[in-house]
């Protein structure tokens, strides 16, 4: 007489091999990664503190900025100038900002070493909490291009270089993100995190253009990422540049900078 093995209670089916189907054990990685990466989408869209950080603040200093004349930006519309830096401040909120914090509470409260332990690797998880932050990024980029252009922006340039600068500078704040949640406490991520914000924010050329600062003071500001990245989207969407090789090769320096000292120090409890 032939017998089937199932779990106890099961309501599955025989298969052909007298086993029970479905079959129980681990998920396809890809389907994984994508239940996490929209889990993590969620969480971070559901928080207000990170809300305020990836939407709000970006939105009013557009819209403030951009309505009022408080600093002299140049020649040209105000807009054109504040729209790149504020695309650049978006992915910092984002990739930097938010994600040090979220990851440092998850490592504070045991969340990442019990995800750790399950079926998921731990490569796939920081793969499911980059994929959460670009789908953020993409919503804030549309929402603060939609309102800039209701401003009266008028961007040109080449839309590959735009998005590779996008991708660099993500990968540059997000490695400095998970090395910072990785290696402080808790409290102390928030408040460096939030602190590097505020000052990236001011002397990153984001609203303030660099040549208001001193000689000596641009020369180190711009090899900062913030900088970089905001320095080259505007010289792509605002000037026209075709490449800014140079921008482009800052945010890579601190891209593989930031992932290889995040993934060589980064203590999961």
């Amino acid at each position: 007489m032939t017998t089937t093995t199932g779990t106890p209670g099961g309501t599955g089916t025989p298969g052909a091999s007298g086993t029970y189907a479905p079959r129980p054990g681990a998920a396809p990685l890809g389907r994984m990664i994508a239940a996490q990466a929209v889990l993590e989408t969620k969480m971070l869209l559901r928080n207000g503190e990170q809300l305020l950080l990836t939407v709000i603040i970006p939105t009013l200093l557009l819209v403030l900025f951009s309505s009022v004349d408080i600093i002299d930006t140049g020649a040209g519309e105000a807009v054109d100038f504040l729209a790149p830096g504020i695309l650049a401040l978006a992915v910092m909120s984002t990739a930097f900002t938010g994600q040090a914090i979220a990851t440092g509470f998850e490592r504070r409260y045991g969340v990442l070493k019990r995800l750790a332990a399950s079926p998921l690797p731990r490569w796939a998880l920081m793969t499911a909490k980059t994929a959460s932050v670009l789908v953020t990024e993409v919503l804030q980029i549309v929402l603060l291009t939609v309102i800039a252009f209701a401003l009266g922006w008028s961007p040109h340039g080449n839309p590959a270089a735009v998005l590779l600068l996008l991708v660099l500078g993500t990968a540059a704040f997000s490695g400095l993100g998970l090395l910072m949640a990785g290696t402080l406490k808790a409290e102390a991520t928030l408040a460096a995190a939030n602190l590097v914000f505020l000052l990236l924010l001011v002397g990153g050329g984001v609203i303030v253009p660099l040549d208001k600062f001193p000689d000596a003071a641009q020369d180190v500001l711009g090899l900062l990422p913030i900088s970089a990245l905001s320095d080259g989207l505007r010289d792509v969407l605002q000037h026209g540049a075709s490449m800014p090789w140079g921008d482009l090769g800052v945010l890579a320096v601190w891209a593989v900078v930031g992932l290889a000292a995040a993934g060589k120090f980064f203590r999961w409890e």
